[in-house]
């Protein structure tokens, strides 16, 4: 069973507290482990990477064999059922489609001493892409990574797949192609993030690497932070449900399941203000344990991280949103849009009860790779930004340098540096002399 709170008893703040607070993965130490795998990668590249992925993979490959040829990506994409492969270009349509309008504009102007200043936004050049295999290989995440990817205008998007035992996922490979992705390998785990970063004799490094990825991943792209960029370090999904009575209580269970079935230390929790309506929830939740594919995974998970939280009203119900910082927050009320503005801390809102969180996994738009463990309180979701930077521009006239160069000067004097002082100086003796 979840935990039942309400806002009225006593010890609701003590035990909110404590929710909020639950060690919901196991994090082993492995960052002995991954440090010994990237300066293995570092040091011998190609021969590392394929020992390793034979080890862990149970795979032998040759460098000339790490790499997914285009045949072998159109053949095996072939194998793809129609049905799913018109849902994945549907989805690649429609993220496509939002994340253009993300786009940023350059900016250049001429302020009021004359100095034309501003900005202009360039791409990565070469990014990667890890995504993850086996049970946990969604086609999905490589649409929400390499589409945004590929408006941005990175040149050079290669992804990294492990294939245990051989094993490919064909929608992975035809949703990499139908995304535009550049280059497949067939590798993983640390030695696929090390590669990424620093290159080997067949992969050439990238500037910003992206995906989710286990604990071994997540400690790599840690430690190669600084010689390439990152997304973010994911943990375990999460969904936050404010709904009021007039629901369905099946919608609402199912909408908690779908987040719930990811991993045993997903969650889940609903806030309502009608305690009745609470309860009718959590037992077409325990009804629906009894059929679901993934029950033993959705079930540890409601179970050990589940939580039911009765509230005095809605303004309440906002204000306990904000401390949790939800990966995602379904608002299932009368009016989300006035709900929604008293909320600043979400990865991503799905308004009314025809919104569930699983259509935002797929098909809606917007990016699925959120902020987790509450960092949705300081970062965002994945973006095409995330695949850009930002190049500021300024220009002095001598008539903008004599306006604000005495300034720069007298502040480097203070800073005791005196060649920045200097710098200007010179220029604007010069200038006095003509």
């Amino acid at each position: 069973m979840p935990q039942f709170l309400n806002s009225r008893d006593a010890d609701f703040d003590v035990r909110f507290t404590a929710l909020l607070g639950m060690k919901r993965e196991d994090s082993p130490d492995v960052d002995e482990i991954v440090a010994g795998i990237i300066a293995d990668v570092r040091a011998r590249g190609d021969a590392a990477v394929l020992e390793l992925t034979a080890r862990f993979d149970r795979l032998e490959l040759t460098a000339q064999t790490m790499r997914f040829t285009p045949a072998e990506i159109d053949g095996i994409a072939a194998t793809v059922p129609a049905a799913e492969r018109d849902a994945l270009e549907l989805a690649a349509d429609r993220i496509r489609a939002y994340h253009v309008r993300q786009m940023p504009e350059n900016e250049l102007w001429t302020d009021p001493d004359g100095a034309t200043l501003g900005w202009r936004w360039t791409a990565v050049q070469a990014a990667g892409l890890y995504v993850p295999g086996g049970l946990a290989s969604y086609p999905s995440s490589v649409l929400m990574n390499a589409v945004p990817a590929k408006v941005a205008g990175v040149k050079r998007l290669a992804i990294t797949v492990p294939t245990p035992d051989g094993v490919v996922n064909p929608a992975v490979l035809l949703a990499a192609k139908i995304a535009g992705v550049d280059e497949v390998y067939r590798i993983g785990g640390a030695q696929a993030v090390a590669a990424l970063a620093y290159g080997t004799g067949s992969i050439a490094p990238v500037d910003k690497i992206t995906g989710p990825g286990n604990a071994f991943v997540a400690a790599a792209k840690r430690r190669v932070f600084g010689k390439v960029g990152i997304d973010m370090i994911a943990g375990p999904s999460e969904i936050l449900v404010i709904a009021d009575a007039d629901n369905d209580p099946d919608f609402i269970a199912l909408d908690l399941m779908s987040q719930a079935e990811h991993d045993e230390s997903a969650q889940s929790i609903l806030i309502t203000d009608d305690d009745a309506f609470g309860r009718k929830v959590a037992d077409a939740v325990a009804a629906r344990l009894e059929t679901l594919e993934r029950r033993a995974i959705a079930g540890a998970s409601w179970r050990d991280f589940g939580a039911v939280i009765t509230v005095r009203d809605l303004d309440e119900a906002a204000a306990l949103a904000d401390r949790i910082a939800p990966e995602h927050l379904e608002l299932c009320v009368a009016d989300p849009e006035a709900l929604s503005e008293k909320i600043s801390n979400a990865g991503a809102l799905f308004l009314g009860g025809f919104t569930p969180e699983a259509v935002g996994d797929y098909v809606g738009g917007p990016n699925h790779v959120l902020p987790t463990a509450r960092s949705a309180r300081f970062s965002s979701g994945l973006s095409v930004l995330d695949f850009m930077k930002r190049t500021t521009i300024a220009r002095m006239t001598p008539a903008a340098l004599k306006a604000i160069g005495p300034a720069a000067e007298t502040l480097a004097k203070s800073e005791s540096l005196e060649a920045h002082g200097l710098s200007v100086r010179v220029r604007l003796d010069k200038l006095n002399e003509g």
